[in-house]
């Protein structure tokens, strides 16, 4: 799998969420994700709802994956972050 490639399904499976992916491998990645659907859960919550995009994805195309995820407003109060997107 490429970035670009998990990018789309999370993107998919979070519409309006903002996504940036990299991977030195195509098989360690590491994601930053920001989305309105993250409002009011804990970490463990939200990567739920990561992995539920992926799918069975996890553990064999991605052999590891590591986020970050954020709601707008968190997003926005990070140091240097701003009102930028994720994707810089």
């Amino acid at each position: 799998m490429t970035p670009e490639e998990i990018s789309a399904l999370i993107s998919a499976h979070l519409p309006g969420s903002e996504v940036s992916v990299a991977s030195e491998d195509n098989t360690h990645f590491s994601a930053t994700v920001v989305s309105d659907a993250f409002e009011g859960l804990r970490p463990l919550g939200r990567h739920r709802i990561v992995y539920e995009a992926l799918g069975s994805r996890m553990g064999r195309e991605i052999h590891a994956l590591s986020l970050s995820t954020h709601t707008p407003g968190e997003w926005a109060r990070l140091p240097g972050q701003g009102k930028e997107s994720p994707r810089g």
